[in-house]
């Protein structure tokens, strides 16, 4: 502590020298990121709102007893008093020229003045702590947490799972609720519709835990008892409508009404030779994978202490249908299956998808932090901290790099995961990345020595530990707020998307990819955008198509879509690519299973998740090679596959169309379909602590323009007016935008569906054109001209491309690494060569051309 006492500039100050000092007293209380766990004792553990700073009000400040308070903090006092004068405001003085204050960290206002508030210290929460405690997840103060720790093991079904056949005789129960029914589980310890964060402490609500479970009246008692007070659960409530029949009710996100998709409880004294039957009464999607097939998952504790055996897909009788009660205000779904438990008194779990905690995050980066080997190419920084003061964690993965210039001409990839925290699939994804680029593997050293991966493996801990399914504690879609300047409602959001912009002035980042989970669909597909330059068109679909050959049997890429939609605008993908980064991507991974090659009707594994992870690296490797073969034979098949999708357009509006034209031209947007992921507009918009004052901003902006005041002078009014503005801008980000025309209504308005190259440009241009640098290595004598390319096809494969898919070109070379237990080897593999960077660290190709960029020995 006296190490960054003396950072601020406070090590030669005595005692009662220090001048008054307008430094904010939130600086040292109320701001999450100054406090570590416990470190200042249980009272000290609660956090206030960090978002204090948007609701208009000055804080208190800490004044002449500032110095008192550090110097006691540096003798080892745990907390630091209450300031005895609370009452100065941002006008007192402030002596910048005193010799006593020795720091460089005073902020600059908007209005170029000095704001008397520190900078925190870079070091402070930079490193992880590879010796101490991990972090204990931080709750609302509302929220009542059981004090068991929970921990399930890994493990993968010896034969697949397939999906559940129906049989037609499937029950459907009528819903009857707790009038007819026996509430045996019900909490009480939620937020109320209209409420919002305010502050969080380790271990959430104070006090003795309440047993909500009901109480067994003996040994021949069976009622099942429930519990979902722990990491991700999200049961509400649970009622007992006969003896084996248990309806169920999920918790909202919290401070919501809505997104009641995740679940994941506990149940315990069962009952082997029964069937019980489980109804859940308030899902909101009226569509789901379990009308295809999905079952939910089960895990025993018996079983996987005494056989070893994880989570497996269970139930019989699975039906999802519209709930028969009608509260006249929303329309919920039911989810009902029926399952035998393998043991009684047992203690069993139920899940929507493999559960992936916070701890299960921390305690993983704990053991790449104390391996000596993982350590030196992986470092792990704090990015920022959520609103309820929980670690969001950044890794910078690469090798060293023995000159500066090569340093510089490595490019970076940037991956994150679970900003929708009820996507656990993303998490699973990202562990198996993260398995094989740690790991000794050949190919994971060459990607090291040539890229620089930025990795945050969980955007959302906040929504992962109270078990919400997509919103975050500010109540709202973080993936639809990439654009808010509201750094203190979405920090995580904020943070990347500042730290992606500062790695773009620094070097060119290829590709950039968000792990998410898909609801309504199977198989695992990508979400991309479409480039107007035609220099780099359909160059956005070539990683998905090579990713596609690598894994036949989980990812589909006629499932992949490319259409920038105006309610996507403010989603990662889109913010990434219009901020540059040409292969922008969301990669959708389904809960449910295959409908491809050998895993056909089969469910994913998390072995099947995290080998995806490994595809990933594959693919960069393929789509990198200096040998650009596979590249532009990729480019040309998805040519045809245009040509293909264009007739099929053509032929179902009964029309005909010759292509014999500059067909490159033509609006992609127009031809593909609107994306079916979950439609999280009533979760845009202002945090909801925010809204109340965003209605008064407009309604005093209303006053001002009728009475045309002047503009205010002071700086305290000054300050309220920026910030005030900031939510007026926000609340324009979030304003709807109309959808574009369709297809249809462009053959009308466009008879000959093609757009005029140079509009096409100049439109390129007002959009925010994304700039990529040119892939090193390319041969600019290989670059193909659309129309050229068009006319090639046409002549070679005109009969043939709406019947034959087209394949790669036939050759065999054996597989760089020898490792079977590094890689994962799918069992259809596409054929082509393997001339890429050599496989060896010495023997790589020396790179001469390096752009003119920050030079950093080691990022």
């Amino acid at each position: 502590m006296y190490h960054h006492l003396q950072y601020y500039g406070y090590f030669k100050a005595q005692r009662g020298s220090l001048p008054n000092s307008a430094t904010h007293q939130h600086v040292w209380k109320n701001n999450p990121r100054y406090l570590l766990s416990g470190s200042f004792g249980e009272r000290e553990d609660v956090i206030p709102d960090p978002l204090q700073k948007e609701k208009l009000l000055w804080p208190t400040c800490l004044c002449s007893a500032v110095h008192r308070q550090l110097e006691a903090v540096s003798r080892g006092i745990r907390r630091p008093s209450r300031p005895e004068n609370s009452n100065c405001f941002p006008g007192d003085s402030l002596m910048l020229g005193s010799s006593l204050l020795k720091s460089r960290q005073l902020l600059h206002d908007e209005f170029g003045e000095v704001n008397p508030c520190l900078r925190e210290p870079r070091d402070l929460f930079a490193a992880f702590s590879s010796s101490g405690p991990l972090q204990a997840p931080r709750w609302p103060i509302e929220c009542e947490v059981i004090k068991e720790n929970l921990h399930h093991i890994e493990w993968v079904p010896p034969q697949p799972e397939y999906f559940y056949q129906p049989t037609g005789n499937e029950k459907l129960p009528e819903i009857v609720g707790e009038e007819k029914g026996t509430v045996v589980y019900q909490l009480d310890s939620v937020p109320t519709e209209g409420s919002y964060f305010t502050s969080s402490r380790v271990g959430g609500k104070r006090g003795i835990i309440r047993e909500l479970a009901v109480t067994l009246q003996g040994p021949e008692d069976n009622t099942l008892l429930f519990e979902s007070r722990f990491e991700s659960g999200n049961l509400q409530k649970a009622v007992r409508v006969d003896t084996y029949e248990y309806e169920l009710t999920l918790r909202t996100d919290l401070y919501t009404n809505k997104h009641t998709q995740w679940f994941y409880f506990r149940v315990q004294n069962t009952r082997k030779d029964a069937t019980y039957r489980f109804t859940i009464v308030n899902l909101l999607k009226p569509k789901s994978l379990y009308t295809i097939g999905m079952k939910p998952l089960m895990y025993s504790q018996l079983d996987a202490s005494t056989h070893n055996i994880g989570w497996r897909r269970e139930g019989n009788e699975i039906r999802y249908y519209k709930n028969n009660r009608d509260d006249g205000r929303q329309l919920f779904y039911c989810l009902t299956w029926t399952i035998q438990f393998p043991h009684d008194q047992d203690t069993c779990f139920f899940a929507h998808f493999y559960p992936y905690t916070y701890t299960d995050l921390q305690c993983y980066l704990l053991s790449v932090a104390n391996n000596p080997v993982q350590s030196q190419f992986c470092k792990l920084r704090t990015l920022c901290r959520s609103l309820a003061g929980n670690t969001v964690y950044l890794l910078t993965i690469t090798n060293p790099a023995r000159t500066p210039q090569e340093a510089a001409a490595k490019k970076a990839v940037v991956l994150s995961a679970r900003v929708h925290p009820g996507e656990s699939n993303g998490s699973w994804i990202m562990k198996g990345f993260l398995d094989f680029i740690l790991s000794n593997s050949p190919d994971a050293q060459l990607l090291r020595d040539i890229f620089i991966f930025k990795v945050v493996p969980m955007l959302n801990p906040d929504g992962v530990i109270v078990g919400n399914y997509r919103c975050s504690l500010a109540g709202r879609d973080l993936n639809r707020h990439y654009k808010t300047i509201l750094k203190e409602s979405f920090p995580c959001i904020w943070y990347t998307r500042n730290m992606i912009k500062r790695l773009l002035e620094e070097r060119e980042v290829l590709l950039y990819c968000d792990f998410h989970g898909h609801s309504r669909k199977n198989n695992i597909f990508l979400y991309g955008c479409n480039s107007n330059d035609r220099k780099y068109w359909l160059h956005e679909r070539v990683f998905p198509l090579m990713l596609s050959k690598n894994a036949p049997d989980k990812f589909s890429f006629h499932s992949c879509n490319f259409k920038v939609q105006k309610c996507k605008e403010g989603t990662g993908r889109v913010v990434m690519w219009r901020m540059g980064i040409l292969n922008s991507y969301t990669m959708e991974s389904t809960f449910g299973g295959s409908t491809l090659g050998h895993k056909r009707d089969t469910h994913f594994t998390t072995e099947d998740l995290k080998s995806l992870g490994y595809h990933v690296c594959d693919t960069l490797l393929d789509f990198c090679d200096p040998d650009r073969t596979k590249f532009m034979q990729c480019l040309a098949e998805l040519k045809e596959l245009l040509q293909q999708e264009i007739h099929k357009k053509f032929n179902e509006l009964g029309q005909d169309m010759d292509l014999e034209g500059s067909w490159s031209d033509i609006s992609l947007s127009d031809i593909e379909s609107s994306t079916s992921g979950s439609d999280s507009s009533l979760s845009d918009g202002l945090p909801l602590h925010l809204l109340n004052i965003a209605h008064e901003v407009n309604q005093k902006k209303k006053m001002c323009k009728k009475k045309k005041k002047k503009p205010l002078q002071t700086r305290k009014q000054r300050n309220e007016q920026y910030q005030k503005n900031n939510l007026m801008r926000e609340l324009k980000l979030t304003e709807d935008v109309p959808e574009r025309a369709g297809f249809a209504s462009t053959l009308r308005k466009q008879p000959t569906f093609f757009r005029n190259s140079e509009n096409a440009s100049s439109s390129t241009m007002r959009n925010d054109k994304p700039r990529l640098n040119e892939l090193r290595g390319r041969d600019k004598g290989t670059s193909l001209d659309p129309s050229k390319m068009a006319s090639l096809i046409l002549t070679k494969n005109k009969e043939r491309m709406q019947t034959e898919k087209p394949g790669f070109i036939v050759s065999c070379s054996p597989k760089r690494s020898t490792n079977p237990s590094q890689e994962p080897v799918p069992d259809m593999k596409p054929n082509w060569s393997r001339n890429r960077y050599p496989a060896t660290r010495r023997g790589r190709a020396t790179m001469t051309v390096y752009p003119s960029l920050h030079i950093y020995t080691y990022p």
